[in-house]
């Protein structure tokens, strides 16, 4: 009995050594495997980017020593405890407002997505070279400054500074605002359709169009300053992006023409016709709905509307976000500044060729639909007053209807009061002026 009980005992504790064994080992091989995982995420390279807090600092100090040439001013928004400010730089020698609105106007967005940390080194070099502090090799600098000349540029170098701080924080593949909705989704241009294949991390609209304050600066920029020419910087493959990113449709007429010629000389000078052209929604494969640029050409106007994308590295893992939106060598970081800082002032060259060197007065009252001001309208009580979505929605349904009611019916009482006029006079006795 004490025997059996002895290798019961002895059984029990090799055993329980074995599991223990076992367990360490398996802890270990999670732990390697853990760290090479974390080993194979590249990290974000200080040495090649500035911090956000280090590129808006040398913005700033970049418009203070040329402030003949840069003008900045910092834009605020807020809504429900959540806060946004944008910083736009301008170039433009006249100062007076009518000087600047008989020129062409431009309006150039980077850093949309906090991880596309690129994209900002590109504002920088463009304002650097604006500012004359850096220049362009091989090119006539009289010939650019009578270019410039025509042209009145405004540069939001960080669209999303709340997301880039999360990126820099160990996010690497944040793409969405400081709480977590996607800015390039955010616009009311077909907002909040979703796709089968709809990622809720990459592509959340928000609750509503123009929901976060970051879009309603951006709104109010496009809408006041009226551009002839947008351009949204991105990375994450390299094109070059035309309206619709909502649908597999492309312009027609003139200006598919004109801004398909425009995206092809660019491609061909820049890009070496690497760069993939079309419509945002005919070319990646999948649809993009409330989109910035489909808003600037639909509702704002903006005869030519794009979306630019710089870099991409398609052999990098979904996971290696750093690596896959932002060169990572210096090479490859300086061949990327140097190509595109020349394409953005080739396309500075090309705007007056395009649209006329007389800038166009932009007539808004003709560019708003009735449905986009409701839209605006409604967003703007929702804000105030909290509303549920789906009561906002239904109201705007009812709003939109009564609106065309009452137009058709001002349409058929004029007709009615028309006809009666005219039966009247038709049926009146003649009377002679003269006694018969």
């Amino acid at each position: 009995m004490a025997l059996s009980v002895f290798l019961l005992l002895s059984i029990s504790i090799c055993y329980l050594v074995f599991s223990q064994d076992l367990l360490l080992s398996v802890n270990a091989s999670n732990a390697q495997s853990h760290n090479l995982t974390q080993n194979s995420v590249t990290p974000i390279n200080y040495d090649l980017y500035r911090s956000s807090r280090n590129l808006m600092g040398e913005i700033r100090a970049l418009v203070r020593r040329h402030p003949d040439k840069l003008t900045m001013e910092t834009l605020k928004a807020a809504n429900k405890g959540y806060g946004a400010q944008i910083t736009v730089v301008t170039y433009g020698k006249e100062k007076e407002e009518k000087d600047k609105r008989s020129k062409l106007r431009i309006l150039l967005s980077f850093g949309q997505h906090g991880r596309e940390l690129i994209t900002t080194e590109l504002a920088l070099r463009i304002l650097s070279i604006l500012s004359e502090e850096k220049l362009l090799p091989s090119t006539d600098q009289a010939s650019l400054n009578s270019v410039l000349d025509k042209l009145v540029i405004k540069v939001v170098p960080m669209e999303n500074p709340n997301g880039r701080k999360v990126v820099e924080a160990g996010d690497l593949c944040e793409r969405r605002n400081g709480r977590g909705v996607d800015l390039n989704r955010n616009w009311s241009v077909d907002w909040g359709k979703k796709e089968k294949d709809y990622d809720p991390y990459e592509e959340n609209p928000g609750v509503a169009p123009f929901s976060e304050p970051e879009s309603q600066i951006m709104r109010k920029l496009a809408i006041s300053f009226e551009p002839h020419l947008w351009v949204n910087v991105h990375s994450g493959m390299e094109a070059l992006f035309m309206p619709y990113d909502h649908k597999n449709t492309t312009l027609d007429g003139l200006a598919l023409k004109r801004m398909k010629s425009f995206l092809e000389e660019v491609n061909h000078h820049h890009c070496q016709e690497r760069c993939m052209i079309g419509s945002g929604g005919g070319s990646v494969g999948y649809f993009a709905h409330g989109t910035a640029t489909d808003f600037m050409y639909d509702v704002v106007g903006v005869p030519m509307a794009f979306t630019f994308e710089i870099y991409g590295d398609g052999t990098a893992s979904s996971k290696d976000c750093f690596k896959m939106f932002n060169p990572t060598d210096p090479a490859a970081y300086n061949r990327v500044l140097n190509d595109w800082s020349a394409t953005f002032f080739t396309i500075f060259k090309l705007v007056p060729l395009q649209i006329g060197e007389k800038a166009p007065i932009l007539e808004l009252e003709k560019l708003v639909s009735i449905d986009e001001y409701l839209d605006g309208y409604l967003m703007e009580r929702r804000n105030r007053y909290g509303k549920k979505m789906e009561v906002l929605e239904l109201g705007m349904q009812e709003i939109r209807t009564y609106f065309r009611l009452f137009l058709l019916s001002s349409v058929l009482l004029l007709f009615m009061f028309c006809s009666r006029i005219s039966k009247s006079k038709c049926s009146r006795p003649l009377v002679s002026s003269m006694p018969l």
